[in-house]
């Protein structure tokens, strides 16, 4: 049987800066497929991640059309690499704590 769980905010904060390291700068319908996120909920995400330094929105204009991008910082960069190591190591534990259980 198969688990569907939600992700947490963090989790969709994760996603989105692994989006912006992948793919960006990306407008934020873009991101918002991309890391399948609620449109209702991606623009406070965005602040929030911006607040913190994680992220930063550029303006520009395109053909007198006035454009918003958002790009993933070094911060947030560093950010994500240490949130990867994190999960390597949760996961490295839960399989030596599993591999217990078989022995």
């Amino acid at each position: 049987m198969e688990e569907h769980s939600r992700r947490s905010k963090l989790e969709m904060h994760v996603d989105i800066l692994k989006v912006l390291a992948c793919h960006g700068p990306l407008k934020l319908t873009h991101i918002m497929y991309k890391a399948n996120v609620n449109c209702s909920v991606m623009k406070q995400f965005l602040d929030f991640l911006a607040q913190h330094g994680l992220v930063e929105e550029q303006n520009f204009r395109k053909k007198k059309i006035q454009k918003t991008v958002y790009v993933i910082t070094e911060k947030g960069r560093t950010a994500l690499t240490h949130f990867k190591e994190i999960t390597r190591a949760i996961q490295t534990t839960e399989e030596t704590q599993r591999a217990y259980v078989f022995i």
